[in-house]
């Protein structure tokens, strides 16, 4: 551009000599011009956006990150829905609707604060209620902040909904989701993300393969283990448990939630850098998006292929628990890696995720949606072997960090699940499950269409 500019001043020049100007003024003329024309460029190169501006695109990010992660609320329900019976697909709609609305109630008045009001190596920040404190100096709105993180846990309770379902009742989930909201994911994120003990011990997790799947995995192997599996859910085979196939309501709404979930995985991902304000943070923001989608991409085909060679037939749930497990285990260090490792990471998640599942069916643990080996084995994984890429942190404190959320979470999980069955109820009866729960519990019976 400024080439041009130099070009047009030559040919100016060209013109006024030819009309009897003064030549040696008019070169002096011309020198200057191209002088101020490369300090302007110099200086445009080394100018950054101005504060302002940082403060608009940090802010902008956080709002389309937040509404990408909204939309998995929607996919969590399409494939919960799709993968419970027939019996209970207007139950599941109750309680992701529900828990989505009680979640972001609770992280207002208590769980937002209880996450980022964490002293500096601390343990617990404060139970008071959100208020913002948006300011030009912090870099970006608090609005936009508080709208971006909500979304995260509203889809850490969604994660305890799929395994779970068909048999507890939908009010004490919605407690339980309070309790998750205001208290277990909150205590447990500030750790790292509030600048906790974990983030002062070195611990790393970018986007939540541990702080957010494997919290969310950990409360739901404590809400199968203490619910128990669906009546019929497995029989005897000699001495081991045989597993009774129930079939899926539709595989196609499945699917479909599969694909929210992994688009909504790129503002999961991809806008945790937490920044869109300049040149860095932007490359990182795309280089992330490739990352995750190539780790899906593998989980997919591993999921296919691995089912292949096993059973003989291509398995579409296993693929897409797959392509979410690849998804969860590369969330913990999105950034780092080169394409290549993005993809051996996604695919070792689904190997994992494949084993998991069987295992889980060995010991008669009925997770409907296969949540846990999904989010809690493959972020355990990925979360682990953050250190191959990144050198800011170790295998020993990684350990560390993850286990203590997962403990935590599944302790807590365990206790509240207990406390309600002991009190209120937790479980539908046997009756009710066999009628299903969506006459049971929400009223809902099918209806058809009369002439």
């Amino acid at each position: 551009m400024h080439l041009n500019h130099a070009l047009k001043l030559l040919n100016l020049i060209s013109n006024l000599k030819k009309k009897g100007g003064n030549m040696k003024k008019l070169t002096f003329i011309l020198l200057g011009c191209i002088s101020a024309l490369l300090i302007s460029s110099q200086s445009f190169a080394e100018t950054t956006m101005s504060q302002e501006g940082q403060y608009i695109f940090n802010s902008l990010g956080f709002y389309i990150g937040g509404v990408l992660v909204a939309f998995m609320a929607a996919g969590f329900c399409m494939l919960e829905s799709g993968l419970v019976t027939t019996k209970s697909v207007s139950t599941i709609a109750a309680k992701n609707i529900g828990k989505f609305a009680i979640c972001s109630l609770i992280f207002f008045l208590v769980g937002y604060n209880l996450a980022y009001g964490v002293p500096e190596g601390g343990y617990v920040g404060s139970f008071t209620i959100w208020t913002d404190s948006s300011d030009a100096e912090t870099g970006y709105s608090g609005y936009s902040d508080w709208f971006f993180q909500t979304m995260f846990v509203c889809a850490t309770a969604s994660i305890v909904s799929g395994a779970v379902a068909e048999r507890i009742k939908i009010w004490p989930f919605f407690i339980f989701a309070a309790i998750m909201a205001g208290l277990i994911y909150p205590i447990s994120m500030g750790w790292q993300w509030g600048g906790g003990w974990l983030a002062s011990g070195g611990f790393s997790d970018f986007a939540g393969s541990t702080l957010v799947h494997g919290c969310g995995g950990a409360a739901a192997l404590a809400g199968v283990i203490v619910l128990g599996a669906r009546e019929g859910r497995f029989g005897k085979k000699g001495e081991k448990k045989s597993m009774q196939p129930f079939a899926a309501s539709s595989i196609p709404l499945v699917t479909l939630g599969t694909f929210l979930l992994w688009f909504g995985w790129f503002g999961f991902n991809g806008f945790s850098q937490l920044a869109m304000g300049t040149f860095d943070d932007v490359n990182a923001i795309s280089k992330i998006a490739v990352n995750t989608h190539l780790a899906g991409a593998a989980g997919t085909f591993t999921g296919a292929a691995i089912t292949r060679l096993i059973g003989g037939k291509t398995d579409i749930v296993m693929m897409l628990n797959g392509a979410l497990a690849g998804l969860v285990a590369i969330t913990a260090e999105p950034l780092t890696p080169g394409p290549i490792t993005a993809m051996f990471i996604g695919s070792i998640g689904a190997i994992i995720m494949y084993f998991g599942t069987k295992m889980l069916e060995s010991y008669g643990l009925d997770d409907v949606v296969g949540a846990i080996p999904v989010h809690m084995f493959a972020g355990i994984f990925g979360t682990l072997v953050v250190p191959l890429t990144n050198s800011d942190t170790s295998f020993g404190t990684q350990f560390i960090g993850t286990a203590s959320v997962c403990i935590f979470s599944f302790g807590l999980s365990w206790i509240t699940f207990t406390l309600l069955k002991s009190t209120i109820g937790l479980r539908i009866s046997k009756a009710a499950e066999k009628l299903g729960t969506d006459k049971a519990e929400v009223g809902v019976t099918a209806y058809s269409i009369r002439d």
